[in-house]
């Protein structure tokens, strides 16, 4: 089947809930079989992956990736095209990568191959991947190199910012609302420590593709009359910091210097590939000759996706898929002619790798 005709099959399934992101697990892994490709299914907490292996020789490829997607008006699930884009939910996030990684494992099937490549599909991505892409890597599902085929219009996202998400209790000293300068206001105690942490060094290192860390108030809580000075406040930090940063060093520093309770909520792996590794290199050789452009974009995600599961194992991982805009929105597309290069773009660099 043409990727482009796979892709629109692909987006056709709602696969916003876990029961239809494990139909389209299903639906590839049958569309496979058909093709003479054997794999399994591998069900972790009701959800479920698919894991497949072909070829030989020392080093082992993983493509990456997910079948699930956002909530979308049905009629985002009727893809249309238009002006050479393909429009609908999933068309860019990430259907379209799933769709050329397929189309290229069949491909590369039928050739003498020098490496394994792993397919890997999963459904959960879009809720954190804990029950796939993590659950994958922890079973030992794992390689030299994974690429995560990610909406990067064709260019190389070899890092990504770790997060944290922390709450940070504070305690002030109620008072007369009348007489506020007879207490302790919490939420401004709150305020202040905010921009206290903002100061602080982790938050001001940068690298060659980040300028620092980011550091977001998502949540407040305190007070609860007008006319009482509130004692007691909690702020919840949306923390993403730059990947060769210690989480752990980051929270005590914290914790050595505000004065409030600090709860640990989450803490995620953050991606340090470099940009001189050997595989990102021949993926770039591929990348630049596929499409005759020598100025392959070479960057960092501000956010985070299941490559950081890989790369906690100190596997090089990467984010690298077609060309598409808008997901997550109501236009979400992909051009359709970059699915077919990125599929080209595969097919190349594995049969190239010479590592």
């Amino acid at each position: 089947m043409d990727t482009i005709k796979l892709l629109e099959e692909l987006v056709k399934i709602d696969s916003s809930t876990k029961e239809s992101a494990n139909g389209a697990i299903e639906y590839s892994a049958k569309y496979l079989l058909d093709r003479g490709i054997e794999g399994k299914i591998i069900e972790n907490n009701g959800h479920k992956s698919y894991v497949s292996i072909i070829g030989n020789g020392d080093k082992t490829i993983i493509l990456n990736g997910h079948l699930d997607v956002i909530k979308a008006d049905e009629k985002m699930f009727s893809p249309t095209i238009k002006e050479g884009k393909m429009y609908g939910r999933g068309t860019a996030d990430m259907k379209a990568g799933c769709a050329s990684m397929i189309n290229a494992f069949i491909t590369l099937s039928k050739m003498d191959l020098d490496c394994k490549i792993m397919l890997q599909l999963v459904s959960d991505e879009e809720d954190g991947g804990l029950n796939c892409s993590k659950y994958l890597a922890e079973q030992g599902y794992l390689g030299d190199f994974v690429i995560c085929g990610e909406p990067t219009n064709l260019g190389l996202g070899i890092q990504a910012k770790g997060f944290m998400r922390l709450d940070i209790e504070v305690i002030g000293k109620s008072a007369h609302g009348s007489r506020p300068w007879e207490g302790i206001n919490a939420i401004e105690k709150s305020i202040e420590i905010y921009e206290k942490i903002k100061t602080l060094d982790f938050a001001k290192e940068s690298t060659s593709l980040y300028e620092g860390s980011s550091i977001n108030l998502a949540v407040i809580e305190g007070g609860d009359v007008y006319n009482k000075v509130p004692d007691k406040c909690k702020i919840g930090l949306d923390i993403r910091y730059v990947p060769h940063l210690n989480p752990n060093e980051i929270i005590e520093d914290i914790k050595n210097n505000v004065d409030g309770n600090v709860i640990t909520k989450l803490i995620g792996q953050s991606v340090n590939t470099s940009e001189d590794d050997k595989f990102v290199l021949k993926l770039k050789e591929s990348t630049k000759k596929i499409t005759n452009n020598n100025d392959i974009r070479v960057f960092g995600q501000h956010g985070s996706a299941d490559t950081r599961f890989f790369a906690k194992e100190n596997i090089p991982a990467i984010e690298f898929g077609p060309s598409g805009a808008n997901w997550h929105g109501d236009l979400e597309y992909v051009e359709i002619n970059s699915v077919y290069e990125y599929e080209k773009i595969l097919i190349d660099f594995i049969l190239n790798l010479n590592i």
